[in-house]
């Protein structure tokens, strides 16, 4: 028995010296973990960083205003949500409905492991992926499409992303409660897309028809998308007060983040 344990990696050291181990370090071990789970898998990592990337070149640079301004600014704080949906929906949608699949969600809560690190490592993850996005598609915006930011807003749309991620994360949690590893990324693409367009995030809201322009604010990418205009426009393109919209998504992540605590209570 000591010799199963110790090629599972349990056990290793003393009880007394095992309940010692730090949580911060727990929630490092497990945020590489996962960090190198994500990197590792191409059918995430490449469409999260590369899609809003080559997709911003098309949109915002070739076919796009030839000298930024204040439509550049808007085209930027667009494709900047269009990026930072992603790894919150993927990082946590499949993953989370593939290790329940496989039972790694179970095997999670059996280990001595303080609560919270697997969703934590998780969370990180999904802000990095989304921070990096934002990084590139700002690198893309000065050099190739011309667009003036100044070092606070640079910062701001910085901060924005890697909190903007949280109802994503949220939403994605919610939807991996709901199904099986092998749909779950069918069913995210039927959320994601569609969000990006009715939101008014790749589509102006002027185009679309007067009942769904209506809707758009209860998607929570247009919530963002208006944050992160008042970000690059200093609050003069945004709809509405940026507390408000932030409120309005800091409701959507909690409710969504409870509901999908209630069904892994119930249903694992």
């Amino acid at each position: 028995m000591a010799v199963l344990l110790s090629s599972l990696g349990v056990a290793s050291q003393p009880p007394a010296a095992a309940g010692h181990v730090s949580m911060l370090r727990v929630l490092w071990l497990e945020t590489q973990t996962e960090y190198l789970r994500l990197l590792r898998t191409p059918s995430f990592s490449v469409p999260v960083i590369d899609f809003p990337l080559l997709f911003y070149l098309l949109f915002g640079v070739m076919l796009g205003p030839p000298h930024g301004g204040a439509v550049g600014q808007a085209i930027l704080a667009a494709f900047v949500v269009f990026g930072v949906m992603a790894p919150g929906l993927f990082g946590l949608g499949v993953t989370l409905a593939i290790d329940r699949d496989r039972g790694l969600l179970a095997l999670k809560r059996a280990l001595p492991m303080p609560p919270g690190a697997y969703l934590a490592a998780k969370l990180i993850m999904a802000m990095l992926f989304a921070a990096i996005v934002t990084v590139l598609l700002m690198l893309l915006a000065i050099t190739l499409g011309h667009v003036a930011l100044e070092l606070f807003e640079v910062c701001m749309l910085l901060v924005l992303s890697a909190l903007g991620v949280l109802p994503f994360c949220s939403l994605g949690l919610l939807i991996g409660t709901l199904t099986k590893g092998q749909a779950a990324p069918a069913v995210i693409n039927l959320v994601y897309l569609p969000m990006s367009f009715l939101s008014g995030v790749l589509l102006p809201l002027t185009v679309l028809p007067h009942l769904i322009a209506r809707l758009a604010p209860l998607w929570p990418a247009y919530q963002l998308a208006q944050l992160a205009l008042a970000v690059v426009s200093r609050g003069g393109s945004s709809v509405g007060d940026a507390g408000r919209h932030a409120f309005v998504l800091g409701g959507m992540t909690a409710l969504f983040f409870v509901i999908a605590r209630r069904r892994l209570q119930r249903h694992g």
